[in-house]
């Protein structure tokens, strides 16, 4: 068996069980990765090299700096605080946790928002006596909507960042405006879709204005110390490029900061961390390097340009709409890193200029931070919530996600198609 179809088949089978889910995610890739590694695919120095240490230290500063500052209670007094600015309206409240969440995903991870939003949402419905499940399902949207704004917000995005060279206001100017849009669009479809099932007592309603947010509030001094690393690291992110330092220095040294001035014990940060998530990393960018070693990335590149027929706008649109569907099934972080060298391959091809105005990198992201709301398996986000819904007693089946799923994520592709159409394409 030659190389190419020795490296094919570990990469299909890899990406087979990742989907699968036979067995977990992280034990596949690097599993995947180390069979590259074994069957001379990839020599030891060539795997280690395909690891994007960009990507890996941007996901472990930022889990460091959102892990410290949800011990400070922030989130929860948020929550607590939109609620009675909704006057305890159900419906109000849905949609300020939306906003919430959105912007929250922003700049902190998907995962860390719904970890910190989800247990909130179950709180605020349990006393408003209301079924948890259509806050749940807004903030799984709202989170993958939001993060796919910034370089920060999603993975998806900080692997797309680091294979084109597209630094944090690149992200911010060219996929904000177009989200904006998408989340106002997205709060006025969960106010149709869920207006009539969010219905309660006055008498429950004043439960939520008696509330003091003031008593979750842990510690203040920390909170202000981490509210202030966090602006200073996303004045790093905006300036990256002029000071020449990677986003992933930024984001550690801002970690590093906010464990040193609020008195953190690195192991206590460091076993936050989610591990699981780096090292699943790790093997993806093993398997891919694999893959791209032996060019049958580069191959898949060609064949997509050639049925682009040279034209820019079938190349974008050839992005997108395969990867909004396709990163639903495959999950968006895998299919976002083998699409990176394919990506490359089709601008060889095409009439492109720089990275920042390539819609083909904007229309692989937006693919793929959009197309994680449409089924429940597509991101982590989307299962951890899955599960606390679970835990607490509500099921939601892949049909009833689907539901709600479809119509968000297909309209938010069709805007997404006219974005990229009049901006950069016309």
């Amino acid at each position: 068996m030659n190389d190419l179809a020795l490296a094919s088949l570990i990469f299909s089978v890899t990406y087979l069980l990742i989907i699968s889910e036979r067995i977990h995610k992280t034990t596949a890739a690097l599993a995947g990765g180390l069979v590259m590694i074994a069957f001379r695919v990839l020599d030891q120095e060539e795997a280690f090299a395909a690891i994007d240490f960009n990507v890996i230290f941007l996901l472990v500063g930022m889990m460091i700096i959102a892990n410290i500052l949800g011990k400070t209670g922030a989130f929860q007094w948020l929550a607590i605080r939109s609620a009675k600015l909704a006057k305890g309206n159900p419906v109000q409240i849905l949609l300020l946790m939306a906003v919430i969440t959105a912007a929250a995903s922003a700049f902190l991870d998907n995962v860390t928002t719904v970890v910190l939003m989800a247990p909130l949402a179950i709180f605020v419905a349990s006393i408003l006596e209301v079924n948890p499940v259509p806050f749940l399902l807004t903030i799984i949207m709202a989170s993958n909507i939001g993060g796919t704004a910034t370089l920060i917000g999603d993975p998806p995005n900080i692997i797309i960042g680091s294979g084109a060279d597209l630094d944090f206001l690149d992200f911010l100017v060219h996929l904000g405006p177009i989200i904006i849009l998408i989340l106002v669009v997205f709060l006025a479809m969960v106010f149709l879709l869920f207006r009539h099932q969010l219905q309660t007592r006055p008498e429950l309603q004043h439960r939520i204005m008696e509330l003091d947010e003031s008593e979750v509030l842990t510690d203040r001094s920390l909170l202000h110390k981490a509210l202030a690393i966090l602006a200073l690291v996303g004045i790093g992110f905006l300036l990256h490029g002029p000071l020449d330092y990677e986003p992933a220095t930024v984001a550690l040294a801002g970690a590093t900061a906010l464990i040193l001035i609020g008195r953190q014990h690195p192991r206590e940060a460091l076993l936050e961390v989610e591990w699981s998530t780096i090292f699943f990393f790790v093997g993806l960018f093993m398997v891919v390097g694999g893959a791209e070693e032996v060019g049958l990335l580069e191959d898949i590149g060609e064949r997509m340009a050639d049925a682009s027929g040279g034209s820019l706008t079938a190349a974008a649109m050839l992005t997108l709409w395969p990867t909004g569907i396709l990163s639903s099934i495959v999950n968006q972080i895998p299919y976002a890193a083998a699409m990176i060298p394919v990506v490359r391959e089709m601008n060889a091809g095409l009439p492109v200029g720089a990275s920042a105005s390539n819609p083909l990198w904007w229309a692989l992201a937006l693919g793929a931070g959009l197309g994680a709301n449409f089924t429940p398996v597509a991101a982590a986000a989307n299962v951890y919530v899955i599960g606390v819904a679970d835990r607490a007693g509500y099921k939601v089946t892949f049909l009833q996600f689907l539901r709600y799923s479809l119509l968000v994520t297909l309209v938010s592709l069709v805007i997404a198609t006219i974005y990229l159409w009049l901006r950069y394409l016309l």
